[in-house]
C-alpha cells in the first residue's frame, strides 16, 4: 500500500496542506473525511463524495465563553486551489468572529468582519487574475439568547427547530443557471452579507450546510425528515455528531455528486 506521505502522482512529499512539494498535485485522501466537535455544542461532518477526487469543502468551530461560532467554506470548483481557499476561508472567519466577540462585539458586526477578513484572506491567494483560488462562506454565531447567520455565495444556514417548521435562514448569491454572483476571493466585490437572527423560544439545531447536502435535501422540513429517521443513540457517543453524520449520509446515499459538509450547533 502506498504510503500516505508520499503524492499519489509523482512519488514527492506532501506538505502538511495537504499538496505535493513536488508536483503541486492534491493528494485525494487529504481531508477525504473529516469530523470535528466542539464539546456537545457543535459538531460537523465534511465527506469528499463518491464522485470529487478532492474535497474542497470546508468546516471550522470554536467556543469563546458561551459563544459557538462556526463556518464553512465550498470551494468553488472552477478556481484553482479551491480547497486551499475554503480551508482559509474557514479558518479565519471563525478566529475573526473569536477575536470580534471577545473584544465585545455585537454578532452582526462580528460575522460583517468575518466575512470581510476572510475575503481579503483568500483573495490573498490569487497568483494572478486568471489564477485566483475561490470560496463561498457560511458562518453561524449562537449562545442561550439566540443564533445568528451570514452567508457569500449558496452555502446556507437554516434553523431546525426540534418541533414546528424549520427556515432557511440565508439567501443564496445566484444568477442565472445557478451561478453564484458573490464569493470570497479575487474577482469578486466585497462581501457585505446579510446577518439573520433569531431567538428561539424552544430548543433546536442550526445547521451550516454546503450545496453538497442541500440540493438533495433543500427544504429544512426535508432536513428534519431526516433527523428524524435516525435511530436513537444507544449511549456513548455526540449526538449532534452522529445526526451530522447521519445527513451527510444520506447525501452519500443519494449519489454523492459532490463534497458534502454538515455543521449542527445546538441550541438549547
Amino acid at each position: 500500500m502506498k504510503d500516505l506521505a508520499c503524492c499519489v502522482r509523482c512519488g514527492g512529499t506532501v506538505a502538511p496542506d495537504g499538496w505535493c512539494w513536488d508536483c503541486g498535485a492534491a493528494q485525494p485522501a487529504y481531508h477525504a473525511h473529516v469530523e470535528i466537535t466542539a464539546g456537545g455544542r457543535a459538531a460537523g461532518v465534511s465527506d469528499r463524495g463518491r464522485r470529487r477526487a478532492v474535497n474542497a469543502d470546508a468546516m471550522a468551530l470554536a467556543t469563546v465563553g458561551t459563544w459557538t461560532v462556526a463556518a464553512v467554506c465550498d470551494g468553488v470548483s472552477m478556481s484553482p486551489m479551491a480547497e486551499r481557499a475554503a480551508r482559509l476561508g474557514a479558518r479565519t472567519g471563525v478566529a475573526v468572529l473569536a477575536a470580534r466577540l471577545r473584544a465585545g462585539a455585537v454578532p452582526e458586526t462580528a460575522l460583517a468582519d468575518a466575512a470581510l477578513r476572510a475575503f481579503h484572506a483568500v483573495a490573498a491567494l490569487a497568483a494572478s487574475p486568471d489564477a485566483a483560488p475561490a470560496c463561498t462562506f457560511v458562518a453561524a454565531v449562537a449562545d442561550a439568547a439566540g443564533v445568528w447567520s451570514a452567508g457569500v455565495g449558496d452555502s446556507r444556514a437554516y434553523w431546525l427547530p426540534d418541533e414546528g417548521p424549520g427556515v432557511l435562514l440565508t439567501e443564496d448569491d445566484t444568477g442565472e443557471h445557478e451561478v453564484i454572483t458573490s464569493w470570497l476571493g479575487a474577482g469578486a466585490d466585497e462581501p457585505s452579507p446579510q446577518v439573520r437572527s433569531r431567538r428561539p423560544r424552544a430548543p433546536g439545531r442550526l445547521l451550516l450546510c454546503t450545496d453538497g447536502l442541500w440540493r438533495c435535501l433543500p427544504g429544512a422540513d426535508d432536513l428534519r425528515a431526516v433527523l428524524a429517521r435516525r435511530p436513537q443513540a444507544t449511549g456513548g457517543g455526540n449526538e449532534l455528531l452522529q445526526e451530522a453524520r447521519s445527513l451527510v449520509g444520506h447525501a452519500l446515499d443519494a449519489g454523492g455528486d459532490d463534497n458534502i459538509t454538515a455543521l449542527l450547533i445546538r441550541h438549547a
